[in-house]
């Protein structure tokens, strides 16, 4: 399947196994399938909810940094490609 870059992520949360991804290109809608892939992280996560600044949003655009909860740990330099 084809994909596209859409951002990094900066910071990873163990307890609540949230990753916060810095949007560098297009945007992240809930629902989205995104692949996040690193040195030794490689899985996919289909977007259940997200928050920009604590707020729930349903889409969030280039620029912002998304809270995205995900099931597998995300690394800070992971690059994060929306499945399209």
């Amino acid at each position: 399947m084809p994909e596209q870059l859409v951002g990094t992520v900066t910071h990873f949360f163990k307890g609540p196994s949230v990753a916060i991804v810095r949007l560098s290109e297009g945007e992240v809608a809930v629902g989205d399938e995104l692949h996040f892939h690193g040195h030794t992280s490689d899985f996919t996560e289909k977007v259940g909810s997200m928050e920009v600044d604590h707020v729930k949003v349903e889409r969030a655009t280039v620029g912002q940094e998304v809270a995205i909860q995900v099931v597998q740990r995300a690394r800070p330099g992971d690059r994060v490609l929306k499945v399209t």
